[in-house]
């Protein structure tokens, strides 16, 4: 028994691991093409990778998995639903933001576009608010110059367009580990920065040292002397661990450090507000015929700024004469 034993640990030993998942394998190959060229230095990268990947990836297809929609988005929709009615002040917005999206434009001019009717895609648009003053009952007593919190969108964007829900959902999963792929390589920048700087101002307090060490040969100066030779010593030291952050190997346990905590750059948070047709902000107990509850996602991504985000489903139709549209007053005002 003891013998079978001990060939049974040793073939465990010995036995080839596991091929890794091919979707898990498809991400880490798409990360070393876009992470910084110093992290591909380091030996036995699928080791050291594989599983905060496979973290990372999993993280990403659950945030794009929780993407609400799609909602419909059109004239009609403008009118009956809420939350399209605050994106959207009037359906003539709706056809100017698909007449200038690049996106749709170049959707449009493939093969694939006519596979249907309709098409998916992710929009996403900044939420702002403005003070206003206007008319508000208080008590018994309606007044016209009560501050009023009014909600609004801009800088509306459609990605990913496909007529196959799931191809948008798996390329907008795709531009999620490349954001994540672009915080870490802007975190990598940042300390080659950092070294730089280091290496300013070590050169600042030579020339500054330097001096009072010729001038320490005729005249007893300790104490600048000392106080500059204690600067540049910290300042040496900060230079070598910084160093040794940018070490390949070092790189390495950075980048699988941050996989496997994603959601420090990348996160969704649930929005609820309460507005009425002309997108004033109440209370929740303000809610009914004039006042409606609006629920929707946020987006986080790596510069922190906050994005509604739905998926959405569009007329290719009405997309291509918005973009018709657009084309035909783009030539009027160079002919004008």
């Amino acid at each position: 028994v003891g013998e079978l034993s001990f060939f049974s640990s040793l073939s465990e030993l010995f036995r080839s691991p596991a091929p890794p998942d091919p979707a898990v394998q498809a991400a880490l190959e798409r990360i070393l093409q876009w992470v910084d060229p110093m992290v591909r230095a380091a030996p036995r990268l699928e080791k050291h990778l594989t599983d905060a990947v496979a973290h990372a990836l999993a993280y990403c297809q659950n945030v794009i998995g929780q993407l609400p929609g799609p909602l419909a988005i059109n004239r009609q929709s403008v009118s009956l639903d809420p939350l399209i009615h605050a994106l959207f002040a009037t359906p003539a917005d709706i056809g100017e933001m698909l007449g200038r999206s690049e996106a749709v434009r170049d959707f449009l001019g493939r093969s694939e576009s006519w596979a249907e009717n309709e098409f998916y895609a992710l929009l996403a648009a900044r939420r702002r608010q403005k003070t206003q003053f206007g008319m508000a009952q208080q008590g018994e007593v309606i007044r016209n110059d009560v501050p009023q919190k009014v909600l609004y969108f801009s800088d509306h964007i459609l990605i990913e367009p496909h007529c196959d829900l799931q191809v948008t959902r798996e390329r907008l999963c795709w531009q999620a580990l490349e954001s994540l792929m672009r915080t870490f390589n802007n975190h990598v920048e940042q300390l080659r920065q950092d070294r730089e700087t280091l290496r300013a101002d070590i050169s600042v307090e030579n020339a500054i040292l330097h001096p009072w060490q010729e001038h320490s040969k005729l005249h007893y100066h300790p104490a600048p002397e000392d106080q500059y030779a204690r600067h540049l010593g910290q300042l040496d030291q900060s230079l070598r661990e910084n160093g040794a952050l940018l070490t390949p190997e070092n790189l390495v346990a950075q980048l699988a450090d941050f996989l496997r905590q994603p959601e420090s750059a990348l996160n969704t948070s649930q929005m609820k507000l309460y507005i009425d047709r002309l997108g004033v902000i109440h209370e929740p107990d303000q809610a009914g015929a004039d006042v409606q509850e609006i629920s929707f996602a946020e987006f986080v991504s790596r510069d922190r700024r906050q994005h509604l985000t739905t998926l959405v489903r569009i007329s290719r139709e009405e997309a291509r004469q918005a973009v018709e549209m657009e084309q035909s007053r783009r030539a009027r005002r160079i002919l004008i």
